[in-house]
Order: structure tokens, then sequence, then C-alpha cells
């Protein structure tokens, strides 16, 4: 009898967490506005955001999300791409540089062509004052000697300590608060096998390391110019070492997964390609083939949206390739 007392208790218990939990969380969401933009300049499809998404993680941010054209939710369900940089994705006469992915464009392209699974495409803003600490791959830097971090803190011309890097908390947000959000309110599968994440430069960083933090959550990733530098190219950077031997470290499982690199040699991408070599033999070392692994050069190539643009149909293809 005290068992089944005893068992019954922890039942309970377990059911009021969950209740509390659910509720906990039903209550964020139902703060979360979203409606469409209706100014935004698109190709097809429509963009909702959400101007300001709550986080108990990083400093809350708009999250853009687009839908395609005929967007259905009662006849089918879509695939998710997360991309980081979302302000710079849709609309060029909202950017900073005039300059866009023109992702509408493109995935439209796809999905009409029957080249692509139907998909949603998650844009999360960055806040330029703190990008570079939301992005970094918050685990590389305990690869680092203090002697080398102060040097790091140097060629980034910043003060910042290690507990100013977001990079662990930025995962938390994509994970366990925008996921939720985008899995319950859209039509959506909520599967690894439908979920992918994609950025350049030091979004490209941020999508090596999510899927190398969260294997099980996301399937693909677009690392697009990574910037393997991790701050201001300099002699004697630490961090492309401290970067590589986290990444050497936390390979997801080449069964099931893929993950696409890429570089130019212009601008600021001139830095990436002595770190290719590196790169390819991380990868192809731990079974990862030419079905599941690219990373490709693009010769005359700077480090824009623009030069992004025109390849963009590429990453876009092997992730999410029928």
């Amino acid at each position: 009898m005290n068992n089944i007392i005893l068992i019954l208790s922890i039942l309970f218990i377990s059911s009021s967490f969950n209740i509390e939990k659910d509720k906990s969380t039903n209550t964020l969401q139902t703060k979360i506005k979203a409606y469409e933009l209706t100014s935004a300049t698109l190709a097809a499809g429509k963009l909702m955001r959400v101007d300001s998404f709550p986080s108990k993680n990083i400093t809350p941010r708009p999250i853009d999300v687009w839908l395609p054209e005929n967007y259905s939710p009662k006849k089918k369900k879509y695939a998710v791409l997360y991309m980081h940089d979302g302000q710079n994705l849709f609309d060029s006469l909202s950017t900073w540089n005039k300059q866009e992915w023109m992702i509408d464009e493109v995935a439209t392209d796809l999905m009409r062509n029957n080249i692509t699974k139907d998909f949603i495409v998650v844009g999360i803003h960055n806040i330029p004052q703190i990008r570079w600490l939301d992005l970094f791959p918050e685990k590389a830097m305990q690869n680092l000697s203090d002697e080398q971090i102060k040097e790091a803190q140097s060629i980034s011309n910043t003060k910042v300590d290690l507990e100013d890097f977001k990079g662990d908390e930025y995962l938390q947000f994509l994970v366990s608060e925008l996921k939720p959000y985008i899995d319950n309110t859209y039509s959506v599968y909520t599967d690894k096998e439908n979920t992918y994440v994609m950025g350049s430069s030091m979004g490209g960083l941020m999508s090596m390391y999510a899927i190398s933090e969260y294997p099980t959550i996301f399937e693909g990733a677009a690392c697009v110019s990574t910037h393997w530098v991790g701050a201001m190219p300099q002699k004697n950077n630490p961090f492309p070492k401290a970067i590589f031997s986290y990444v050497a470290k936390h390979i997801p499982n080449a069964e099931s997964h893929k993950i696409y690199f890429d570089y130019g040699n212009k601008t600021l991408d001139q830095f990436y390609p002595q770190y290719a070599s590196t790169v390819d033999s991380i990868y192809t070392n731990n079974g990862y083939t030419e079905n599941n692994f690219r990373n490709i050069f693009y010769s005359n190539t700077n480090h824009s949206e623009r030069s992004w643009q025109k390849r963009v149909d590429i990453p876009l293809t092997f992730l999410l390739k029928k």
C-alpha cells in the first residue's frame, strides 16, 4: 500500500509540474503578437513579424516568418529553415546596405519546380551591437588560455569577459523558446528530419554550432562564408584553432546529418581559403562524404548579401532537396 501511495504521489507531482510548465509556455506564447508585414516587398508569399520576441535567455528582438505562396495549414505541413541575421533576408528596401538574400524569390522558385520540400523560413534578427557575442560558438572559448583570451580581446577590440558571450543562450532561445512557438503556431513538421539552420559569416559559425550542440534538433546546417577567424583577421589569431578544436570534438553523426560550407576570396572572404583543408579533413575523417558534406569555393566572390544571393539556391537545395 505504501508503495502504491508513493507511486501515485510521484505521478501527481510529475503531472502538476508538466501542467505548470505548459501553463508557463502558454502564458509566454499568448504574449507574442505577430502581424503580417504588408510593407515588405516580396516576390511571393507573405511575411509575419513579431516586433520583440520575449526571451529569458537573450535580448528580445524581431522575428520574421516567411510563409510561401499558397501556404495551406489545413492541407499540408512544412519543413522549417531557421536563419540568422533575419533582417537581411527578404527586402532590400529595409536593409542597411540595400542588399538582401532574396530568399523569397529563390525559395519560391525551388518549390514551384518541385526541387525542394515545401518549407517556411524563420529569420532571427540580429542586434548589431551584440551580434558578435550572440553568434560566437561560446564553448570554443574554453579552448583558450587566459593569455589567449586577453589577446583575443585585443583583436576583437573589446573588453568583454567570458560571461558576456551568449552563444549558448542564443541556442537555448532558438531551441526552447522560438522553436516551440513556431511548432505550435504554424503547420510544420517538428522532427529533426525537417528542421534546418543557416547563416553567413558569424551566422555560419552559429549554424555549425547549432547542429553540433543540438544534433537531435537539426538535421542540416548551411554555413555560408563561415567566419573561421572568429573576430577581426590578424596574425597570431587564437580563435581559429580554438574553434576547430571544438568542431573536431562535436561532429554530428554523419549517418543522419548534412553540413554545407562555402567561401569566396574577396574582401573578408579572402581570409577563409586557408582553412578549407582543415574543414575538409575534420568532416571527411568522421564519415562525411559528398552525399552529406560540401565545402565549396566560389572564386571572385566577396563577403556580401549580393554574393550570397547569387548562390543561395545551392545550399537550399542541398539541405531541402526532395
